[in-house]
């Protein structure tokens, strides 16, 4: 029985139905050109919270039980994640716990803190945050919710992809970043069982590809902590759970420099008139330098999170 099918991204909509936001689906003729496509832009950094993350941290926590929730949840994130579970666990009434690390960008940090979590710091190359997550949700007795190892949270990053198709059915292909392979897995649900013949194609910085190695080798590959600034694809290895759905449902995944993603921000920025953190160009990068071919492409803007002064670092330096 596959981990999760259309039916559960199908209730995780139900669920964030008047909850989550529609985001909006942008097109520019300037990239149309330039891709060689038409595509279609699915701009999450406009959902709650700045990124796609909000859909599946809701789907989870308003899916444990009341005392699971009374007692608190717990997530480790570099950011989007912890954001994301602070203002859900907010809106259903439970405390939030979020294991960041120390170099976390300061703009996530402080909107985390903003959102009313409890935010407990950690060296992101010399801890393992998985191991301190679930020693504190053991010892405080909270409610793990994992950034994207989770059946409940990968149904929900899929309604994504079930939003796009509703808007824009005819795509033959489907890209979307990969960092720990939670919102492809989702989007590669929907987009193989609604359109089987529709490619899906992750994108990766060069500096972490631990999913293309791993779907190359056919196991997991932990490639260690990616120094990129793409910070919410900085996962070491895909998640277990994802990547028995990745690598049997994503058809490639290409790899772009943090020059590129810097590129595509600046060209974001410049055309469509949207903010987009690195990771979340990933997808523009990949199509900007002819990585990735399609006639009807659809592109996950992932997110948005990323400070004004950072933003202006990085695209006054190219």
């Amino acid at each position: 029985m596959p981990v999760i099918e259309l039916a559960d991204v199908q209730a995780a909509a139900q669920r964030l139905h008047g909850v989550a936001t529609r985001t909006p689906v942008l097109t520019s003729r300037t990239l149309d050109g330039l891709a060689g496509a038409s595509v279609y832009v699915k701009a999450e950094c406009f959902q709650r919270g700045g990124a796609f993350k909000f859909r599946g941290a809701y789907n989870k926590i308003v899916s444990l039980t009341e005392d699971e929730r009374a007692r608190g949840v717990l997530a480790y994130s570099s950011g989007n994640h912890a954001q994301a579970v602070a203002i859900a666990a907010r809106l259903l009434g439970a405390s939030a716990t979020i294991v960041m690390p120390e170099d976390a960008p300061a703009a996530k940090l402080e909107a985390t803190r903003g959102y009313g979590a409890e935010i407990v710091t950690y060296d992101r190359f010399a801890d393992n945050r998985e191991e301190i997550g679930a020693r504190l949700a053991e010892t405080r007795g909270l409610a793990l919710v994992k950034p994207y190892d989770d059946p409940l949270v990968m149904a929900g990053q899929g309604t994504v992809a079930l939003e796009l198709l509703v808007e824009v059915p005819d795509l033959d292909l489907l890209v979307t970043p990969v960092g720990g392979g939670g919102l492809i897995a989702g989007c590669a649900t929907v987009a193989k069982t609604l359109r089987p013949e529709m490619r899906v194609a992750g994108v990766e910085p060069e500096a972490g590809d631990d999913t293309a190695q791993s779907l190359a080798s056919g196991k997991r590959v932990n490639v260690g902590v990616p120094r990129t600034i793409a910070d919410g694809l900085q996962a070491a290895e895909p998640g277990e759970l994802t990547f028995a759905i990745n690598r049997e449902l994503v058809d490639e995944i290409v790899t772009v420099s943090d020059a590129e993603i810097v590129d595509a921000m600046a060209f974001l920025f410049d055309r469509l008139k949207i903010v987009v953190e690195p990771s979340g160009a990933v997808g523009i990068a990949a199509l900007l330098n002819g990585r990735l071919r399609g006639k009807a492409v659809g592109v996950v803007i992932s997110g948005g999170n990323v400070g004004v002064q950072r933003f202006a670092e990085l695209v006054s330096g190219r």
